[in-house]
């Protein structure tokens, strides 16, 4: 249908702010501005002659602002329709399914359902949906986009009512359906699908990809089962309206997987001013960390020069500055684990040299998914994650450190704390001296205690020599012990306190140096203390003789 230029301009001077907003950033115009300088930049947009497509955004945001209640017949063909199918209703064709094959399915009013479908439903506005408006969702790390079953479609208001509800619906394919029963599994507790229907929703916005984001108060049927949604999020101030995390959701349980019957999905949201919202349904295979990794892995690693220019960047000498960095130290520790790096990676708007582990960062991302640099705390998407090939070399030749300095030049050098050098210093001193002590022995007497030492420094007593003894221990000379045959310096032995010694027996012959003065009992003179000790001749020694000899 041709629209003229008045017709064009009347649908501009009609719209809101945010309709205007939308119109000038799909023209790629400022959009910034009050009303009336937003409909000026709108005006001069179609009076310089506009784009068919730009033309087709004014008429859709038109349809958005005032929702037509009867549509022709005409208005309601969809391309990719198969009128060969005569088992199902008229409106199924639109489905795209014709019992061989049906490609992606488009969306299918729930006028179109007829009686049989209609049953158990609420009321809901006969109005078409608008055409799926040019918004593009972020895509997600962790899923792969197989097939479109419902193309971000705008979630159509009525501006009388604070409470809106619209339903949408699709089939799936025989392909899809394989798909979606071939990748059960059952081994958990739950049975999980690796291929799964996914509902998202989001701004609807055309500047750049868009990321969740829920409508307020919103609540999904599917197949006339209400589908669970995330929990609510705490809320950081009193008085505050609680939000949920806006994340993907997975109907793939609510599904009916056949080719026959079609999937419904009742949305219903609170409406707000100067916002609209999209809809869209996905066919994904869900990922996990290990396949992530891998793919990263086969990326390759970044070049080590670029990393070497960027050290040259931030240590250059910056002649208006007065203080100039001549070197910067980086840890070899992940900032999440507090580890040793693995794989070190960063973002590649990341302006830091600092690395974290990639393995810990995309398995705490698969736990929740905030995609945030442990270092900067900027974004940092998977997309965007490189592998540093000069921290590879720098791990792969440095085991035993876990700091290291950049100069100037580029290079690097490990960086050791103090006390791990005194200890290296201190193994080296201790080889040195293990070697000297080898060649000097210290002769330690461990017959001695404190209080002899101290009455041998003041007066050394006189020692004599013992003829008897003298071949039996030749060896012996002033009880010392000869230490040179053993390995280790033997620490010398604690002092004992002093005891009486009148009721000791005589000492053996073998010590010498102890000299106990006391008297010998008459009648214990003529005794032999000692039959075993003979002397060369194998005489017998008297006590009293050999006493004698000793004073």
């Amino acid at each position: 249908m041709c629209v003229s230029v008045s017709e064009l301009r009347q649908m501009v001077m009609s719209l809101r702010v945010s309709e205007l907003q939308v119109l000038l950033g799909y023209a790629g115009r400022n959009k910034h501005g009050r009303k009336h300088e937003l409909l000026t930049k709108a005006l001069h947009l179609l009076k310089a002659g506009c784009s068919p497509a730009v033309q087709m955004k004014i008429k859709e945001l038109y349809r958005r602002r005032f929702p037509t209640k009867l549509v022709s017949p005409t208005e309601l063909a969809l391309p990719g329709v198969h009128p060969t199918a005569a088992s199902l209703p008229p409106g199924l064709t639109q489905l795209g399914f014709d019992g061989h094959r049906a490609p992606p399915s488009p969306l299918l009013p729930i006028s179109l359902l007829g009686p049989k479908h209609e049953l158990g439903l609420p009321h809901l506005p006969t109005s078409l949906h608008p055409v799926h408006p040019d918004v593009k969702l972020q895509r997600l790390p962790f899923y792969d986009v197989l097939d479109e079953l419902i193309k971000p479609t705008s979630l159509a208001s009525d501006n009388s009512q604070r409470f809106q509800e619209t339903c949408f619906a699709f089939a799936l394919t025989p392909q899809q359906v394989q798909q979606v029963s071939s990748s059960m599994d059952i081994s958990g507790t739950k049975c999980d699908f690796m291929v799964q229907v996914q509902l998202r929703f989001c701004l609807s916005e055309t500047s750049c990809p868009q990321e969740d984001h829920f409508p307020p108060n919103l609540c999904v049927k599917v197949n006339g089962k209400p589908c669970n949604l995330p929990g609510y999020l705490p809320p950081t101030k009193n008085g505050v309206e609680p939000k949920r995390p806006s994340r993907p959701i997975n109907i793939t349980s609510l599904v009916k997987l056949s080719t026959t019957v079609p999937n419904t999905i009742v949305v219903s949201w609170t409406s707000e001013i100067g916002r609209s919202y999209s809809m869209a349904v996905y066919l994904v295979k869900q990922l996990s960390s290990t396949m992530l990794l891998q793919r990263l892995r086969a990326k390759g690693i970044r070049n080590p020069d670029h990393s070497r220019a960027l050290i040259k960047e931030k240590l250059t000498a910056d002649p208006d500055s007065e203080i100039a960095t001549t070197s910067l130290r980086v840890s070899l520790l992940c900032p999440l684990g507090k580890m040793r790096l693995m794989i070190p990676c960063r973002a590649l708007t990341c302006s830091h040299l600092q690395c974290f582990d990639a393995t810990l960062y995309i398995q705490m991302n698969e736990k929740k998914p905030t995609w945030v640099c442990p270092v900067c705390d900027k974004k940092a998407p998977y997309e965007h994650l490189i592998i540093d090939g000069l921290f590879m070399e720098i791990l792969n030749s440095c085991l035993d450190c876990d700091e290291i300095q950049f100069k100037e030049d580029g290079s690097w050098a490990p960086m050791r704390s103090k006390k791990e050098v005194q200890e290296v210093s201190a193994s080296y001193n201790g080889i040195d001296g293990q070697s000297q002590s080898l060649k000097k022995v210290e002769v330690i007497d461990l017959t001695l205690d404190s209080s002899s030492e101290e009455e041998e420094d003041e007066e050394p007593p006189q020692k004599k020599s013992c003829p008897s003894l003298s071949s039996i221990s030749p060896q012996m000379d002033n009880g010392v012990l000869n230490l040179h045959r053993q390995a280790s310096p033997v620490s010398r032995t604690p002092s004992m306190p002093q005891v009486d010694t009148s009721y000791i027996p005589p000492p053996p012959p073998l010590i010498q140096d102890y000299r106990h003065y006391y008297s010998t009992p008459t009648d214990l003179s003529d005794l032999s203390f000692f039959p075993f000790l003979q002397g060369e001749n194998h005489q017998v020694i008297q006590p009293k003789r050999f006493l004698a000899h000793c004073n």
